[in-house]
C-alpha cells in the first residue's frame, strides 16, 4: 500500500539515499534507505540529451563517476556505460568498495519500479523546461502522483508542473521563499496561504536564520510544512524536531532514525 505523500507526514528523509553507506543516488542507496524505514527518499533528476529523467545530483559526471563532462550531453545508452560507484569512499580513497560492482545510473522510471511503495522527493535539476513533460510522463506511467513532491531552484519549473499537473504536489524555491521569510520577520504574513505550502529549507542562508521557533509557530498556523536540509548532526536533529520542525533530510538516515526513536517521533 502506498501513502500520499504527506500522510502520515514525513519525520526522516534520506538525502539522496542512504547515502553515507551507499554511492548516492543509486538503487542500491535508495533500497537502504527503504529498508531502514525511512518516510521519504530525496533524489534529483536531470534530463538526458534523448530525452530521458535519469536520477542525479550534480550537472557533471566526474565527481561519482569514471565519467566526464555534462550528464545532459549524453544519451542514456552512454550513461549506462557508466560506472556509478567508481568514487565512492568511507576511508578518504583507501578504499573504493562499489567501484566495477555494476552501479549503474538509474532512470527515474527504474527506481519507481523498483520501490513502488517508497515516498520521493524529487527535485527537478535541468535548467531546460522540456524536463517537464517527460517528468510527468513517467509520474503518470507509473500512478506515482500520490506519493511525490517535486521540487526545483528553477521557478519555471515548478510553474510549469503546476500549470500542467495541478494534482503534483510541489514545494516551494528560494525566489518564493525569500519574500515569506522577511515578511515573518517583519510580522506581516497573510493570515492565510493561497496554497499548500512547503518549505525545503536550510537552517539559515547568507547569514540569516530561517529556522527559528517563532517561524515554525507562525508558517505551522498557515498550514504549512517545514522540511529542513541537509542536518548531520545528532543534536541539530534534536533541536529541530524539539522546536517543531515537521520533517529532517539527512545524509545519515541511521542516525536520524535513532534519534527520532529516542525522542517519541519515531514508534
Amino acid at each position: 500500500m502506498t501513502h500520499a505523500f504527506l500522510t502520515p507526514l514525513p519525520r526522516i528523509v534520506a538525502h539522496r539515499g542512504d547515502s553515507k553507506y551507499y554511492p548516492e543516488n543509486t538503487l542500491p542507496a535508495f533500497i537502504s534507505a527503504a529498508e531502514l524505514g525511512v518516510d521519504v527518499i530525496e533524489t534529483d533528476v536531470h534530463l538526458t540529451k534523448d530525452g530521458k529523467i535519469v536520477i542525479w545530483h550534480d550537472p557533471t559526471l566526474d565527481r561519482n563517476t569514471n565519467g566526464t563532462g555534462t550528464l545532459e550531453s549524453h544519451t542514456l545508452e552512454e550513461l549506462k556505460a557508466l560506472d556509478a560507484g567508481y568514487t565512492f569512499t568511507t576511508d578518504d580513497g583507501k578504499s573504493y568498495p562499489f567501484r566495477g560492482k555494476g552501479i549503474q545510473l538509474a532512470t527515474l522510471d527504474e527506481v519507481l519500479k523498483a520501490l513502488p511503495e517508497a515516498r520521493f522527493n524529487i527535485d527537478l535539476k535541468s535548467k531546460d523546461t522540456e524536463i517537464v513533460e517527460h517528468y510527468i510522463e513517467v509520474i503518470r506511467s507509473n500512478k506515482a502522483e500520490d506519493r511525490v513532491c517535486t521540487a526545483s531552484f528553477h521557478l519555471e519549473n515548478l510553474k510549469r508542473v503546476r500549470t500542467l499537473a495541478p494534482d503534483l504536489l510541489t514545494s516551494i524555491t528560494t525566489v518564493e521563499v525569500v519574500p515569506l521569510v522577511f515578511r515573518q520577520k517583519l510580522h506581516i504574513l497573510p493570515s492565510a496561504f493561497k496554497r499548500k505550502t512547503i518549505f525545503q529549507i536550510p537552517t539559515k542562508q547568507c547569514g540569516i536564520r530561517i529556522i527559528t521557533p517563532s517561524f515554525v509557530n507562525d508558517m505551522h498556523k498557515r498550514d504549512a510544512i517545514i522540511m529542513v536540509w541537509t542536518i548531520n548532526q545528532k543534536e541539530d536533529m534534536k533541536y529541530l524536531y524539539s522546536i517543531g520542525v515537521d520533517t529532517i533530510m539527512t545524509d545519515d538516515p541511521r542516525l536520524l532514525i535513532e534519534t527520532a526513536t529516542e525522542m517519541g517521533i519515531k514508534k
